[in-house]
C-alpha cells in the first residue's frame, strides 16, 4: 500500500492533535477530511471562536466537517460518501460504533499515557499528580469500551521532577505527533500486529478533572501536594483560599518536611515569601493568581496585598 491507497479521515479539537496533523499533511497523506468540533462563542466577548485543527484544516485546504452530533444519519452519510480506509482520533470525543467501525482497516487513537495505565480523560494531568517518573503516549484501535482497544505502538516519556502539565503536554504532543505518523507507515506497510491490552487490578485511571477536583487539600504531605499542583498547572489550576478570595497556585517549592503549625496555615515576611503548612512539610508558594488579579510572582504579590 502506498501514501496514495491511504485515504485518511482526521478526527481532533485541540492544539494537542495540531502536530499529529500537520506531520501527516507534510509527509504527502492523502487526509480527505477532517472533523472537528463546532465554532463555539468563548471569551469575555463571546467571539466565536474555531479549533485549532480546523484553522490548520483551513489553511491546507483539506474539506472539513464540525457536526454537533456524531449520530446524525446526514452526518454518518457524508463521511461515508469520503469512502476513507482508515480514521485518526487525536483529542477528540468518544465514537459511536457506527463511526469507528466505518473504515476498511480500522479506527486508531492516540492517547497520552502508556496504556493500559492511565485510561481516561486527563492522563497527563493524572501521571503528574499520581507522581510518577514516566509516562509516554501510545496508539491503540478504538473498540466498545473506552482506551481498551489493541495496542498498535508506544513510546515513553520521562517526567521531570519539577515538570508541570503544561510542559509534559507540549512534548507529548510532538512526541505523539511522530508516533502517530509511525504508525500510519506500518499500517501502509502491512508491518503491524495489534496487541490486547493486559487487565489488572492495580490500574491507575485518568478520570476528568473538575473545578471541584482542583481545591488543594493541605491535610495531605507537602510532596503530594506539590505534584497535585504541577498536574494541574497552569490549567485547570490548583486552588485554594486566602482571606475569603479564591486563590490559583501554579508553582511552588518544598522547603522542609516538617510542619510547625496546622495544615493550611500560612508564613509571610510580607515581602519575599509565602509559606503554606501541610500535614508534613512546608510548601514556598512561587507563582500565584488571586482572584480579579493576573497572574503573578509571591514577590509581586506581597508588594500589592498584605495578609
Amino acid at each position: 500500500m502506498s501514501t496514495k491507497n491511504l485515504r485518511i479521515i482526521f478526527m481532533g479539537t485541540p492544539d494537542f492533535a495540531v502536530p499529529s496533523l500537520e506531520i501527516l499533511v507534510e509527509q504527502g497523506y492523502n487526509v480527505v477530511a477532517v472533523i472537528t468540533a463546532p465554532d463555539k462563542p468563548a471569551g469575555r466577548g463571546l467571539k466565536i471562536q474555531t479549533s485549532p485543527v480546523k484553522d490548520v484544516a483551513v489553511k491546507h485546504n483539506i474539506p472539513l466537517l464540525q457536526p454537533t452530533s456524531l449520530k446524525d444519519p446526514a452526518f454518518i452519510e457524508e463521511l461515508r460518501s469520503y469512502q476513507a480506509n482508515l480514521q485518526i482520533v487525536v483529542a477528540f470525543r468518544m465514537l459511536p460504533e457506527a463511526v469507528w467501525n466505518m473504515p476498511e482497516i480500522g479506527t486508531f487513537n492516540l492517547h497520552a499515557s502508556l496504556l493500559p495505565q492511565y485510561r481516561g480523560a486527563a492522563p497527563i494531568n493524572w501521571a503528574i499528580i499520581n507522581g510518577e517518573k514516566e509516562t509516554g503516549c501510545t496508539t491503540f484501535f478504538l473498540q466498545h469500551e473506552i482506551d481498551t482497544g489493541d495496542i498498535l505502538f508506544a513510546e515513553k516519556e520521562t517526567i521531570g521532577e519539577n515538570d508541570t502539565f503544561e510542559e509534559l503536554y507540549n512534548r507529548l504532543k510532538i512526541k505523539g505527533a511522530g508516533l502517530v505518523l509511525k504508525t500510519v507507515r506500518a499500517i501502509e506497510e502491512n508491518n503491524y500486529k495489534p496487541v490486547p491490552q493486559e487487565f489488572s487490578a492495580t490500574l491507575k485511571s485518568a478520570p476528568k478533572i473538575h473545578k471541584e477536583t482542583c481545591k488543594i487539600d493541605w491535610n495531605k504531605p507537602a510532596e503530594e501536594t506539590r505534584n497535585f499542583i504541577r498536574g494541574l498547572s497552569p490549567y485547570p489550576a490548583a486552588w485554594t483560599e486566602l482571606q475569603g478570595k479564591t486563590m490559583k497556585i501554579f508553582k511552588t517549592e518544598k522547603i522542609s518536611d516538617n510542619s510547625t503549625k496546622a495544615p493550611g496555615e500560612i508564613e509571610t515576611d510580607q515581602k519575599s515569601y509565602l509559606y503554606f503548612h501541610t500535614a508534613q512539610g512546608v510548601l514556598s508558594i512561587k507563582d500565584l493568581q488571586l482572584e480579579g488579579k493576573k497572574r503573578m510572582t509571591v514577590e509581586e504579590f506581597l508588594r500589592g496585598y498584605k495578609l
